[in-house]
């Protein structure tokens, strides 16, 4: 059997595929602790800079595979979305993955495809894509995110418009709302994933991690925490090998390499 999800290093790039094409890469059990374990090696191995999470085939995913996960999640909550794992995918029921994560997305993208992209960093579309967020729709909500990140990030009126209709949209009111950052032709997605990943390993990994530890700060606990938080990344960054050759590369007129020290 093929592995529900595939991973792949792309030099200082980890490409994490949903491998379920067969089922429009519906999320059960297995998909779940693999994508979890994933996460793991991108957060831990320091020679991996940027993460791209994608699906096989010409799909994202249908969403959970519920008859499956369903009851898993009815027996142990949803902390069972990430298993115990040490970074959670959808970074509500465990950490997040402390480095950046590019998201492309095409075809079907339901559920917990939307919750995944607000729990990614940036997002590519392909235009057709299908979002929905149909939980309401069976008796149920979302509790992979959406509740939480959908009305902060994308305004309160747009992220009710679709949590609560469970109608479906596309990549076009997707962009306008800002759940995706860039919309491109079908079969270019992943393509464009993976060069923005590439663009963002090729800076410093200490700026790079310190930048989005902070944005979450102040996502979570506000500006005062934010402040305080900023103070150490700062005196990190500024204290690091990586601090002296950007210094370097401007004065010399040259591309910076960085090592991440």
């Amino acid at each position: 059997m093929p592995p529900p999800v595939t991973v792949e290093r792309d030099g200082p790039v980890l490409l994490i595929g949903l491998n379920r094409p067969e089922k429009r890469n519906a999320v059960n059990l297995a998909a779940l602790e693999a994508l979890a374990k994933a996460y793991e090696v991108l957060g831990d191995d320091p020679g991996l800079r940027c993460g791209v999470l994608f699906g096989h085939g010409d799909h994202f995913s249908a969403g959970l595979d519920l008859a499956e996960v369903g009851p898993a999640v009815g027996a142990q909550g949803p902390g069972a979305l990430s298993g115990g794992a040490k970074y959670d995918p959808f970074g509500v029921w465990g950490p997040q993955v402390p480095k950046p994560v590019v998201m492309a997305v095409s075809g079907i993208a339901y559920t917990l495809s939307i919750e995944l992209a607000l729990a990614s960093d940036v997002v590519v579309a392909a235009t057709g894509v299908r979002f929905r967020q149909l939980e309401v729709g069976r008796g149920i909500l979302p509790f992979g995110g959406a509740t939480m990140r959908a009305p902060a990030r994308l305004g309160w009126g747009n992220a009710m418009r679709f949590l609560l209709t469970a109608e479906e949209f596309g990549a076009a009111e997707a962009l306008r709302i800002g759940l995706v950052q860039e919309v491109v032709e079908p079969g270019a997605h992943v393509a464009r994933a993976r060069a923005l990943a590439h663009l963002v390993a090729k800076q410093a990994p200490l700026g790079v991690q310190g930048t989005l530890a902070n944005a979450r700060v102040f996502e979570a606990s506000g500006a005062g925490a934010a402040r305080e938080h900023l103070v150490a990344q700062l005196t990190r960054a500024m204290q690091s090998e990586d601090a002296v050759e950007g210094m370097l590369s401007f004065v010399e007129r040259r591309e910076a390499v960085f090592k991440g020290t």
